[in-house]
């Protein structure tokens, strides 16, 4: 038996005809089996964020919170592009598919300050809960501030008669 009474090529059009049954068997599990392996391996460096957002005071689920994903780079600058989705009802977002390393997260919500933290995505299931707090009043050179300290020189104590120190 000759081979090319088992594989027919075409060079025109690069196409593999298997003129075997069992062979074609063959190929067609290998190339399965490569694909699965492939696909398995890509899925490994990937994770899924769950995040939740509740107030800091009554732990209240806040809706509609905007949540901002960016790679970091290694040497610790944001990476270009991002991602941003937004919570439900309860509070809760999540995202399948972040690669892993360093993840830098913003989330902005009406009458909360900002809140922002770097993540490290290091396992394929990762847990963020975010605790907003609600804005407080700018500080002002111009208003007084009974419950700070002044800072005014203290009164220097006379030298004791029995010092030692004495200018002689």
């Amino acid at each position: 038996m000759s081979l090319h009474r088992w594989f027919q090529v075409t060079a025109g059009a690069s196409v593999l005809r298997i003129g075997n049954s069992a062979m074609r068997k063959i190929v067609i599990g290998f190339a399965t089996a490569v694909l699965l392996a492939t696909v398995a391996l890509a899925q490994d460096d990937m994770a899924v964020l769950n995040f939740i957002v509740i107030r800091d005071y009554s732990g209240k689920p806040i809706r509609n919170a905007s949540v901002v994903m960016h790679p970091v780079e290694k040497n610790g600058k944001q990476s270009k592009g991002g991602l941003q989705i937004k919570t439900d009802a309860d509070g809760k977002a999540s995202f399948d598919g972040v690669p892993y390393g360093k993840l830098r997260v913003q989330v902005l919500a009406t009458g909360f300050q900002t809140f922002g933290n770097d993540y490290p995505i290091d396992k394929p299931t990762v847990e963020i809960t975010v605790k907003m707090k609600r804005p407080v009043g700018q500080y002002s050179i111009y208003e007084e501030h009974p419950e700070e300290k002044k800072d005014e020189p203290e009164p220097q104590k006379p030298p004791d008669k029995d010092s030692k120190d004495k200018p002689q």
